[in-house]
């Protein structure tokens, strides 16, 4: 093995351990798979940060305060509103969902990259907040397995369905403005796929740096 294909080996290696403080958006319809899809990778990739998010719906018999969400009152959800601590929020059948701002000075002295669980809607405010984040959209592999997924979650009444379905379609016209589109037909497959868009990304991030480093041994070695 050549000393150059060494050090490029090792920086691939680097940027599948360590963040670069990007931040990268997840949007799916309800019932893609997008929290199962995130903790896979985050289980198989480090330097990863999931945001949670707020909100004053009740948590599901299945949802961790923390980790899956934030269970706020409405008033103490209003108190954050006003101090302008979200990055984007929205009100959804009653119930209000808000993304925190994040640190990205912090996130980047870490070695962190974060992922946001956001609609569509939401999407579009926080590009007007933040530079250059990677959009990723997870699609179901059809309507009707989608439909499958939701009744099989047991969360929504067969109405509940039906909205949710119909939102998905006028959703799904959106992933056409995301730079990468996953299709979730094969949760180890979508994992997989997750992955190298986040490595591939940090890679492309660090271009200047990796240039600079490998300059650097170069003119030291011939030095």
């Amino acid at each position: 093995m050549s000393m150059i294909y060494e050090k490029s080996f090792g920086f691939e290696q680097e940027m599948k351990e360590k963040g670069v403080g990007l931040i990268f958006i997840l949007s799916a319809p309800s019932g893609a798979g997008k929290t199962t899809l995130v903790k896979g990778v985050m289980e198989q990739l480090p330097g990863l940060r999931f945001s949670v998010s707020f909100t004053t719906r009740l948590p599901r018999p299945n949802e961790k305060e923390g980790e899956d969400y934030h269970f706020v009152s409405h008033s103490v959800f209003q108190k954050m509103l006003e101090k302008n601590e979200f990055l984007e929020w929205a009100e959804v059948l009653g119930n209000r969902y808000g993304t925190p701002r994040p640190d990205l000075k912090k996130l980047r002295s870490e070695e962190m990259d974060l992922i946001l669980d956001i609609d569509t809607q939401g999407t579009k405010k926080v590009l007007k907040e933040v530079d250059q984040p990677i959009l990723i959209y997870l699609l179901p592999p059809s309507l009707k397995v989608l439909r499958e997924r939701l009744m099989q979650r047991g969360f929504d009444s067969l109405e509940m369905v039906k909205f949710r379905l119909s939102n998905a379609k006028k959703d799904m016209e959106e992933a056409s403005g995301y730079h990468y589109v996953v299709v979730n037909e094969r949760m180890e497959e979508a994992i997989e796929k997750l992955k190298s868009i986040i490595i591939a990304e940090r890679c492309r991030r660090s271009k200047v740096s990796i240039i600079e480093k490998n300059m650097k041994q170069w003119e030291d070695k011939d030095g």
